[in-house]
């Protein structure tokens, strides 16, 4: 894999923009509207990012955290983690550069994000929503030891319902699964 995992912060939002973007149009081509990944796409993820790296949460355990992949300081990958009221750990995303999906990155930030929540998050489950028809994350997630806890509608930007799956990956079993 030979990528670092590091720290991200408001400095990432113009390079995560840009691979949540060009992650979206490869992963989800022919899953979402094809108007959801059309010319906008980049700089709406751009907004995104920059409100979310520069807002304040307060406490730090209300705090998300953003994890970086670089190879040659370049980032090639990101996960992102937000609390949540019920005290679990939503990683909202986790995103690999096209091209070099396969090749340990994504299993590298989500064992990153594990350890993160294990660390700073004791007891609480870290879980994520998936769409339903991402087939290759779905397989990513079930081979990571992740459990399948939901099957629900996502609601995106633009109005567009898709099915999706959730998958928890437990603090009890934590240690138990694959990592």
């Amino acid at each position: 894999m030979n990528a670092t995992i590091r720290r991200g912060d408001a400095r990432d939002a113009e390079a995560v923009a840009g691979l949540h973007a060009l992650s979206w149009r490869t992963a989800y081509a022919g899953i979402v509207p094809r108007q959801a990944l059309g010319d906008g796409l980049w700089e709406e993820r751009r907004v995104l990012w920059e409100l979310r790296l520069a807002a304040e949460y307060g406490e730090p355990a209300n705090t998300p955290e953003l994890l970086i992949a670089e190879q040659a300081g370049r980032a090639v990958g990101f996960a992102y983690l937000v609390p949540q009221a019920d005290g679990r750990i939503l990683l909202d995303n986790l995103h690999v550069e096209p091209g070099r999906t396969g090749g340990g990155i994504g299993r590298a930030l989500l064992g990153a994000a594990r350890s993160h929540v294990a660390r700073q998050h004791p007891g609480a489950d870290l879980y994520l929503e998936v769409l339903r028809d991402n087939t290759r994350a779905v397989a990513f997630y079930e081979r990571e030891g992740g459990l399948r806890t939901a099957e629900q509608e996502g609601v995106f930007p633009g109005g567009f319902v898709l099915p999706e799956y959730e998958y928890t990956w437990t603090a009890a079993g934590r240690d138990q699964s694959k990592s």
